[in-house]
Formats: C-alpha cells, sequence, structure tokens
C-alpha cells in the first residue's frame, strides 16, 4: 500500500528526522531552504510516517501500518521516491537516475556516464566536483542533469540550453566550442569540392 504525500522534489511518505536539529522535514533540500544550516542526507536514522505518525528507524515501510514509504529506497542516501530506475553508485557515493545499464563510471572523471560516452570522450579529473561554470552550483549531487562539452567540462544541461539560446557557444571555462565541429568543417569541405571556380578565374593566381 503507497500513501501520496512528499514535495515538489520528492513522491514520499515520510518525514526525515533532520540528525542536525531534530526537525521533521520531507527532505533535505526542503530542510536546507528554511534552516540556516545544510542536513547529512546520510546520517538520518530515523523517519516519521506521514500516516501514522509513527516514528521508527529509516526502512522503506512503516513498521506500523506498513505503508511504503517510497518506491524506490537507498537504505545509504536515505532517499525516498518514486521509481525512476534510480541506482545508488558506489564510487560517486550518491543515487543517479538509471537505468543502471545505460551509463558506466569513468574512474578519472569521477562521474557517472552515458554509456555512448564510453571510450569517447575527453577526461577531466573529477570534472564533476567543480560547480556549473554559468550558475555556480554544485554538480556532483545536482537534481539537473549534467551535459558534457566536446573539451570534457560539465555544465548544468539547463545551464547548457540557457547559454546557446543567448548565442554563446563556448565553454566558460576554456573557451573551446560547445559543438564537435568535426562534420561541420567537413559538410563545408563537400560543398566547396562541389562548387567549381567560375571559367574566368581558373587558371590565375593571386598576386599580393
Amino acid at each position: 500500500m503507497a500513501l501520496r504525500a512528499g514535495c515538489e522534489h520528492y513522491a514520499r511518505s515520510c518525514l526525515l528526522k533532520a540528525p542536525c536539529c531534530g526537525k521533521l522535514y520531507v527532505c533535505r533540500l526542503c530542510h536546507d531552504a528554511e534552516e540556516n544550516h545544510q542536513m547529512d542526507r546520510f546520517k538520518v536514522e530515523e523517519v516519521q510516517c506521514s500516516g501514522c505518525q509513527t516514528l521508527q528507524r529509516a526502512q522503506q515501510a512503516c513498521q506500523q501500518c506498513h505503508v511504503q514509504f517510497g518506491e524506490y529506497y537507498c537504505d545509504i542516501c536515505h532517499l525516498f521516491d518514486k521509481d525512476k530506475n534510480q541506482y545508488h553508485c558506489h564510487p560517486c557515493g550518491i543515487c543517479r537516475i538509471g537505468p543502471r545499464e545505460k551509463y558506466f563510471h569513468c574512474d578519472k572523471c569521477n562521474l557517472c556516464l552515458a554509456q555512448d560516452l564510453q571510450g569517447n570522450h575527453k577526461c577531466v579529473e573529477n570534472v564533476s566536483r567543480q560547480n556549473c561554470p554559468v550558475c555556480m552550483e554544485d554538480i556532483h549531487t545536482s537534481r539537473i542533469g549534467a551535459h558534457v562539452l566536446p573539451c570534457g567540462h560539465l555544465l548544468h544541461k539547463s545551464c547548457f540550453d540557457d547559454m546557446v539560446r543567448t548565442s554563446a557557444y563556448r565553454c566558460p571555462l576554456c573557451m573551446h566550442s560547445v559543438w564537435n565541429m568535426k562534420e561541420h568543417w567537413e559538410q563545408i569541405d563537400i560543398e566547396i569540392a562541389q562548387s567549381p571556380m567560375p571559367t574566368e578565374y581558373q587558371g590565375t593566381s593571386v598576386k599580393g
């Protein structure tokens, strides 16, 4: 049995007891928005059922009324949510939205990346441990997906979309193009090859 509850961030049927202040919040993000300190999700030990109000150790279902707190539950991150094919990545140290088989963990980048980038991306050591160069907010633990630029740097997908929408086409960190221009230049070469020089200019040379 499931109980519809939660907040704007997560669909869950319990409140977390913050280990820092002892207050009850639906999630760490709701806590952090209200308090002048941050909740350590890994230290959460107790939750309160949204149905019967029973305070109990963190687990997937209520020990009293048996309501399911979340379709997905991670006993490391204490993450309760509806099923989004989440999985816990031990090297990343947090839960990611999967499915797991579509991602791999790059040890050098220290980040989970889509399978089609395996052996097909430029590694930047611990790249996700840097803030997004556009909004300066954390990337590694963000609920917003990351966009990998050809240079290997990361920014939030939403920040990337906003950036190119305003005609900014270079990485804010290294100024390399945000697009892989190889196919573009190849297309231009083809167009040039298919556009013969006018007869009156053939065989002439340019003098300085």
